[in-house]
């Protein structure tokens, strides 16, 4: 048996009030229960803390001393549980947020505005990362919150959904086209634009066109080391290619013309992502509650959205990893 937190508080009450239908009562506990509690303890210790043969109750000489580092315990879990509780609460201090790059763009400036409302006394230092240092980044403590799509299949690491984002297509000039809604043309997969060091992005995309073999032609046609959105869109104006992109990198962009997909559209689920060390829960609540006010109001409706996987990682990075610099 290992003592407890809970029998040392049953002591302490016990010295305070020397009674045990008092300590009882002020414990929340039956009288039985805590003479049971008392008797396992001096068992385990092999002392006897209280002289059960004196009126009112008092402790033995050995019982006063480890009455008194019983205080001292508790007073130290107690400091314990307010530590944590100021942590949860606490909005002051700097906090490191790393965001996607295919999102980081068009959603934080808008959220920097609105958390800086709610949390004026934080800095926020923000990072424009892949996934995979992002993912890296919460593991090792190198940020503190990240900003990605999920969800991320690892153990250590905690997903908070925020929205989830609908991929829209950027078509060329051949696509097919239902009552405004864009529908796949398979001749337009070999002009498939993708992002270069994206893997969840890539993978996504590839699970959208139902392209699954990467072995085939389709991983030797990419020669375009893209690393942004917004390139990806002036190569599409240039006409040399079709890409599929998240709605928000051109929800507000006047001079892009995008086609939505079939509901229910294919998304991917936008996160805050922790490790399962943070406590700061009051900051977490905050900064979701900002991302979300800080979204057009189309993504803020309810609409049946087909969340497309990427935690298969692995196989796009080697599918990926033919591809011409």
């Amino acid at each position: 048996m290992i003592m407890t937190l809970q029998q040392l508080r049953y002591i302490v009450a016990l010295d305070d009030h020397r009674h045990f239908a008092k300590a009882a009562e002020v414990c929340m506990v039956t009288q039985p229960g805590l003479t049971i509690q008392l008797k396992n303890l001096e068992e385990e210790l092999g002392i006897k803390i209280f002289d059960r043969d004196k009126v009112p109750l008092k402790p033995t000489e050995a019982g006063r001393e480890i009455i008194l580092r019983a205080k001292k315990t508790l007073h130290e879990a107690d400091g314990i549980r307010d530590f944590v509780i100021r942590q949860k609460d606490d909005l002051e201090g700097s906090v490191t947020i790393g965001v996607i790059s295919t999102l980081s763009p068009y959603l934080i400036p808008q959220f920097m505005k609105a958390i800086g409302l709610e949390t004026p006394k934080i800095q926020f230092i923000i990072k424009e990362m892949n996934t995979g240092q992002l993912m890296e980044g919460v593991l090792t403590g190198a940020i503190d919150i990240a900003l990605m799509a999920t969800p991320t299949g690892h153990p250590q690491l905690r997903e908070h959904v925020v929205f989830n984002e609908p991929f829209v297509a950027l078509p060329n000039s051949s696509a097919i086209t239902t009552e405004g809604l864009y529908q796949l043309n398979p001749g337009d997969m070999q002009d498939l634009l993708l992002l270069r060091q994206e893997y969840c992005y890539n993978a996504q995309l590839l699970d959208i066109c139902g392209i699954k073999n990467a072995n085939g032609p389709i991983a030797e046609q990419f020669s375009y080391d893209i690393s942004s959105v917004e390139t990806l869109k002036n190569m599409v104006r240039a006409g040399l290619g079709f890409a599929i992109v998240p709605e928000l990198s051109v929800i507000n962009d006047a001079s892009m013309t995008y086609k939505r997909f079939q509901e229910p559209a294919p998304s991917r689920e936008i996160s805050l992502v922790i490790s399962d060390s943070f406590t700061r829960k009051l900051l977490l609540e905050k900064i979701k509650a900002s991302l979300w006010g800080s979204l057009p109001e189309p993504l803020r409706q309810g609409k049946r959205y087909r969340r497309i996987q990427w935690n298969d990682s692995p196989y796009f990075i080697n599918a990926i990893s033919g591809l011409k610099g």
